[in-house]
Protein backbone atom coordinates (compact mmCIF):
# COMPACT_ATOMS: atom_id res chain seq x y z
CA UNK A 1 0.00 0.00 0.00
CA UNK A 2 2.78 2.58 0.88
CA UNK A 3 4.81 1.32 -2.43
CA UNK A 4 1.43 1.98 -4.59
CA UNK A 5 1.16 5.78 -3.01
CA UNK A 6 4.47 6.71 -2.96
CA UNK A 7 4.64 5.37 -7.16
CA UNK A 8 1.10 7.86 -7.49
CA UNK A 9 3.24 10.81 -6.23
CA UNK A 10 5.78 10.13 -8.51
CA UNK A 11 3.80 9.99 -11.66
CA UNK A 12 2.07 12.78 -10.01
CA UNK A 13 5.47 14.97 -9.89
CA UNK A 14 6.66 13.67 -13.66
CA UNK A 15 4.03 15.31 -15.10
CA UNK A 16 3.69 17.86 -13.22
CA UNK A 17 7.20 18.62 -14.89
CA UNK A 18 6.23 17.25 -18.06
CA UNK A 19 3.49 20.51 -18.14
CA UNK A 20 5.82 23.14 -16.30
CA UNK A 21 8.13 21.93 -19.75
CA UNK A 22 5.32 22.25 -22.47
CA UNK A 23 4.34 25.78 -20.82
CA UNK A 24 7.37 27.66 -22.25
CA UNK A 25 7.32 26.01 -25.78
CA UNK A 26 3.78 26.76 -25.86
CA UNK A 27 4.03 30.21 -25.08
CA UNK A 28 7.26 30.81 -26.91
CA UNK A 29 4.53 29.72 -29.83
CA UNK A 30 1.94 32.02 -29.32
CA UNK A 31 5.00 35.16 -29.15
CA UNK A 32 6.37 33.95 -32.49
CA UNK A 33 2.88 33.73 -34.05
CA UNK A 34 2.19 37.21 -32.61
CA UNK A 35 5.07 38.41 -33.66
CA UNK A 36 4.99 36.93 -37.70
CA UNK A 37 1.58 38.28 -37.70
CA UNK A 38 2.46 41.72 -36.81
CA UNK A 39 5.39 41.41 -39.63
CA UNK A 40 3.01 40.62 -42.15
CA UNK A 41 1.02 43.42 -41.44
CA UNK A 42 4.02 45.97 -41.71
CA UNK A 43 5.03 44.65 -44.91
CA UNK A 44 1.76 44.44 -46.63
CA UNK A 45 0.93 48.29 -45.23
CA UNK A 46 4.41 49.16 -46.52
CA UNK A 47 4.01 47.25 -50.09
CA UNK A 48 0.61 49.57 -50.76
CA UNK A 49 1.38 52.57 -52.66
CA UNK A 50 0.40 55.73 -51.04
CA UNK A 51 -2.55 57.67 -53.14
CA UNK A 52 -1.68 60.50 -54.84
CA UNK A 53 -3.15 63.23 -56.50
CA UNK A 54 -2.13 63.23 -59.85
CA UNK A 55 -3.82 67.01 -60.96
CA UNK A 56 -2.18 69.01 -58.30
CA UNK A 57 1.31 67.14 -58.84
CA UNK A 58 1.04 67.93 -62.70
CA UNK A 59 0.56 71.32 -62.18
CA UNK A 60 3.30 71.61 -59.83
CA UNK A 61 5.66 69.90 -62.03
CA UNK A 62 4.89 71.37 -65.08
CA UNK A 63 5.56 75.06 -65.38
CA UNK A 64 3.37 77.16 -67.33
CA UNK A 65 5.00 78.33 -70.93
CA UNK A 66 4.71 81.55 -72.74
CA UNK A 67 2.31 81.33 -75.80
CA UNK A 68 4.82 82.22 -78.75
CA UNK A 69 4.07 85.82 -80.32
CA UNK A 70 3.91 85.94 -84.02
CA UNK A 71 5.96 88.15 -85.44
CA UNK A 72 4.68 91.67 -86.27
CA UNK A 73 4.44 92.70 -90.53
CA UNK A 74 6.06 96.00 -90.99
CA UNK A 75 4.27 98.57 -92.90
CA UNK A 76 5.11 99.11 -96.57
CA UNK A 77 7.82 101.40 -97.80
CA UNK A 78 5.72 104.12 -99.62
CA UNK A 79 7.54 107.35 -101.10
CA UNK A 80 5.81 110.29 -100.86
CA UNK A 81 4.03 111.31 -103.88
CA UNK A 82 3.93 114.41 -106.07
CA UNK A 83 0.71 116.15 -106.24
CA UNK A 84 -0.19 118.61 -109.48
CA UNK A 85 -0.04 121.88 -109.32
CA UNK A 86 -3.67 122.01 -109.64
CA UNK A 87 -4.67 121.31 -105.73
CA UNK A 88 -4.59 124.37 -103.69
CA UNK A 89 -3.86 125.24 -100.41
CA UNK A 90 -5.67 127.94 -99.49
CA UNK A 91 -9.46 127.22 -98.38
CA UNK A 92 -10.83 130.53 -98.66
CA UNK A 93 -9.20 130.77 -102.44
CA UNK A 94 -10.86 126.86 -103.06
CA UNK A 95 -14.00 128.54 -102.01
CA UNK A 96 -14.30 131.12 -104.46
CA UNK A 97 -12.92 129.38 -107.26
CA UNK A 98 -15.40 126.75 -106.51
CA UNK A 99 -18.53 130.09 -106.43
CA UNK A 100 -17.38 131.44 -109.46
CA UNK A 101 -17.31 128.05 -112.02
CA UNK A 102 -19.99 126.45 -109.99
CA UNK A 103 -18.06 123.74 -109.05
CA UNK A 104 -18.28 121.07 -105.92
CA UNK A 105 -14.48 121.43 -103.94
CA UNK A 106 -12.49 117.93 -102.46
CA UNK A 107 -10.74 118.99 -99.66
CA UNK A 108 -8.02 116.47 -98.49
CA UNK A 109 -6.28 116.22 -95.05
CA UNK A 110 -3.16 114.44 -95.29
CA UNK A 111 0.03 113.44 -92.71
CA UNK A 112 2.78 112.88 -95.84
CA UNK A 113 5.83 112.17 -93.57
CA UNK A 114 3.87 109.66 -91.07
CA UNK A 115 0.10 108.66 -92.48
CA UNK A 116 0.55 105.29 -94.56
CA UNK A 117 -2.79 105.46 -95.66
CA UNK A 118 -2.93 109.17 -96.65
CA UNK A 119 0.46 108.51 -98.44
CA UNK A 120 -1.51 105.06 -100.27
CA UNK A 121 -4.33 107.42 -100.87
CA UNK A 122 -2.63 109.88 -102.99
CA UNK A 123 -0.45 107.43 -104.88
CA UNK A 124 -3.71 105.65 -105.92
CA UNK A 125 -6.23 108.28 -106.41
CA UNK A 126 -5.20 111.89 -106.28
CA UNK A 127 -1.68 112.27 -107.89
CA UNK A 128 -2.68 109.86 -110.78
CA UNK A 129 -2.95 111.51 -114.31
CA UNK A 130 -6.45 109.47 -114.34
CA UNK A 131 -8.53 111.06 -111.56
CA UNK A 132 -6.80 114.87 -112.79
CA UNK A 133 -8.12 114.28 -116.14
CA UNK A 134 -11.67 113.34 -114.38
CA UNK A 135 -11.54 116.17 -111.97
CA UNK A 136 -10.35 119.04 -114.64
CA UNK A 137 -13.57 120.41 -115.25
CA UNK A 138 -15.68 119.07 -112.66
CA UNK A 139 -13.74 119.29 -108.94
CA UNK A 140 -11.78 122.38 -107.75
CA UNK A 141 -8.78 120.45 -105.49
CA UNK A 142 -7.84 121.40 -102.12
CA UNK A 143 -4.82 120.09 -100.14
CA UNK A 144 -3.73 120.50 -96.50
CA UNK A 145 -1.03 118.77 -95.56
CA UNK A 146 0.73 118.16 -91.96
CA UNK A 147 3.69 116.47 -91.85
CA UNK A 148 5.28 115.74 -87.86
CA UNK A 149 9.04 115.80 -89.42
CA UNK A 150 10.65 119.49 -88.81
CA UNK A 151 12.48 119.19 -92.49
CA UNK A 152 9.18 119.00 -93.66
CA UNK A 153 7.17 121.92 -91.95
CA UNK A 154 5.32 124.03 -93.56
CA UNK A 155 6.26 128.02 -93.88
CA UNK A 156 4.11 129.50 -91.13
CA UNK A 157 1.71 131.31 -93.83
CA UNK A 158 1.27 127.98 -94.81
CA UNK A 159 0.63 126.01 -91.26
CA UNK A 160 -1.93 128.55 -90.49
CA UNK A 161 -4.09 127.98 -94.06
CA UNK A 162 -4.12 124.46 -92.83
CA UNK A 163 -4.62 124.82 -89.28
CA UNK A 164 -8.33 127.18 -90.28
CA UNK A 165 -8.98 124.72 -92.93
CA UNK A 166 -8.34 121.69 -90.60
CA UNK A 167 -11.18 123.97 -87.67
CA UNK A 168 -13.80 124.58 -90.61
CA UNK A 169 -13.53 120.72 -92.06
CA UNK A 170 -11.89 118.62 -89.73
CA UNK A 171 -12.36 119.23 -86.26
CA UNK A 172 -11.77 114.84 -85.59
CA UNK A 173 -8.54 115.09 -86.93
CA UNK A 174 -9.12 112.04 -89.09
CA UNK A 175 -6.42 111.44 -91.74
CA UNK A 176 -6.78 110.57 -94.69
CA UNK A 177 -9.82 112.71 -94.90
CA UNK A 178 -11.93 113.50 -98.16
CA UNK A 179 -14.11 116.41 -97.61
CA UNK A 180 -16.53 117.14 -100.78
CA UNK A 181 -18.32 120.57 -100.47
CA UNK A 182 -20.82 122.21 -102.46
CA UNK A 183 -20.13 125.39 -104.30
CA UNK A 184 -22.14 127.28 -101.73
CA UNK A 185 -19.83 126.42 -99.23
CA UNK A 186 -22.02 123.50 -97.85
CA UNK A 187 -20.46 119.87 -96.84
CA UNK A 188 -22.10 116.94 -98.56
CA UNK A 189 -19.89 114.17 -97.57
CA UNK A 190 -16.57 112.74 -95.61
CA UNK A 191 -14.94 109.73 -95.81
CA UNK A 192 -11.41 107.89 -95.55
CA UNK A 193 -9.66 105.74 -98.13
CA UNK A 194 -11.51 104.10 -100.73
CA UNK A 195 -9.99 101.38 -102.19
CA UNK A 196 -10.16 100.50 -105.59
CA UNK A 197 -8.01 104.02 -107.51
CA UNK A 198 -9.76 106.55 -109.09
CA UNK A 199 -12.41 105.09 -111.07
CA UNK A 200 -14.12 103.94 -107.26
CA UNK A 201 -13.44 107.42 -105.98
CA UNK A 202 -14.95 109.16 -109.14
CA UNK A 203 -18.15 106.61 -108.42
CA UNK A 204 -18.32 107.94 -104.97
CA UNK A 205 -18.43 111.20 -106.00
CA UNK A 206 -21.13 110.72 -108.53
CA UNK A 207 -23.20 109.20 -105.23
CA UNK A 208 -22.64 112.07 -103.35
CA UNK A 209 -23.13 114.67 -106.69
CA UNK A 210 -25.28 112.86 -109.28
CA UNK A 211 -24.46 116.17 -111.28
CA UNK A 212 -21.13 115.40 -111.99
Amino acid sequence: MAFVLSFSYVRAFALGLSLISLAPAHAQKTTVKTKTSKVKTKTSAALTPPVSEPKEVAAAAVPMEPIPKSPGVSAPQVVKPELPAEWISDLGAAQAQAKATNRPIVAVFSGSDWCKPCIIYEQEVFAKPEFMAYAKDKLVLAHFDFPRLKKNQPTAAQLKLNEAAAAQLNKEGDFPLAVVIAPDGKVLAKTGYIAGGPAAFEAYLKKVVPTL
